[in-house]
């Protein structure tokens, strides 16, 4: 899953940002609103953290123009502020939930967790999927092949899941890096080959196919 944030508070972002990477996300970090509105707009996010109060366009109506122009990523809102009122103002603009500085961590993830699931039972998708012996749980992030289960890394899990969620699809491995990594990683990007290779070696060889040229398939088979 594919997180941004937009907060000006850089020390709090780069917290975040930090503790939702090790969660096995990848995160994006911007401090200013306009600039907000358009990685947001451009990218491929599935939730967006969005601070109210950014220099350049305020929360309130970077998530009014994302509304407008259709994007219907998942936005939850942060802010000093509290107050009916404000929360009110956040929820008609079209954020999907508000958290009030200063929060816990701990509610903060929950948060984020609660309104991907949200978004995922909204699409009637099944947080666990089942292919053939494999077995994978995106909510509690486990993984089992037939009986066993398989102790993965976060990042090796990011990697299965965005295959999982597109078995039987061809997936590029600039997609894979996309979604996993975040958008400032500038290192080899034949570290996809790498999570792949390990992947196969903890699970089954032949459940991650390459296709020459394209990416990688995850066979749907048994």
């Amino acid at each position: 899953m594919r997180l941004l944030i937009v907060e000006d508070e850089k020390r709090l972002a780069l917290s975040l940002a930090r503790g939702l990477t090790a969660e096995g996300y990848a995160v994006d970090v911007v401090h200013d609103g306009r600039e907000g509105l358009h990685q947001a707009s451009e990218g491929t996010y599935d939730l967006v953290i969005l601070d109210i109060m950014l220099p350049g366009l305020n929360g309130y109506r970077v998530c009014a123009a994302l509304r407008a122009a259709g994007h219907e990523v998942p936005i939850l809102m942060l802010t000093a502020k509290d107050g009916e009122y404000d929360e009110a103002e956040g929820l008609d603009t079209g954020a999907d939930d508000y958290l009030t500085k200063p929060f816990s961590y701990v509610v903060l993830v929950a948060r984020v967790k609660a309104l991907l699931r949200r978004r995922g039972v909204g699409a009637g998708a099944s947080p666990v999927h089942v292919h053939g012996d494999l077995k994978v749980d995106t909510a509690a992030r486990r993984v089992f092949l037939g009986e066993d289960e398989v102790a993965l890394t976060a990042k090796e899990f990011s990697v299965l899941e965005h295959l999982v969620l597109r078995a039987g699809e061809v997936v590029s491995k600039s997609d894979i890096l996309e979604h996993v990594w975040d958008f400032a990683y500038d290192g080899d990007p034949n570290i996809v080959e790498v999570y792949v290779s390990t992947l196969r070696r903890k699970l089954r060889a032949g459940l991650i196919r390459t296709v020459r040229g394209a990416g990688y398939r995850l066979e749907t088979s048994p």
